[in-house]
């Protein structure tokens, strides 16, 4: 049985300015790497996203648009999350969540 030991409550602290800045450059790197598989992948000639409040585009469209940037989304924090507290864990000795 393995023990875990406790993360400090300092450590929880120093690791949230981290965190949100990481979480800030995720969602832009996401972005970007949705907009470019999005015109590659596109069913239409149009570079433009599919939003729900544009008519020019089908349902089916923006729905699959949305489902597609939330997989990308969700990947890229996860990955930029899981590498910020690795990182942090190495500087710091502690595993900044739990």
């Amino acid at each position: 049985m393995t023990h875990k030991k406790s993360t400090s409550t300092s450590a929880k602290l120093l690791y949230r300015p981290i965190g949100l800045v990481s979480g800030v450059a995720s969602g832009a790197v996401a972005g970007i790497l949705f907009k470019q598989i999005w015109k590659l992948a596109s069913p239409s000639s149009s570079e433009d996203t599919p939003k729900a409040l544009e008519s020019e585009f089908p349902l089916r469209q923006i729905v699959l648009a949305a489902a597609v940037q939330g997989a990308i989304y969700a990947t890229v924090k996860a990955l930029v999350d899981r590498g910020g507290a690795r990182a942090f864990e190495r500087v710091f000795g502690e595993w900044p969540g739990d």
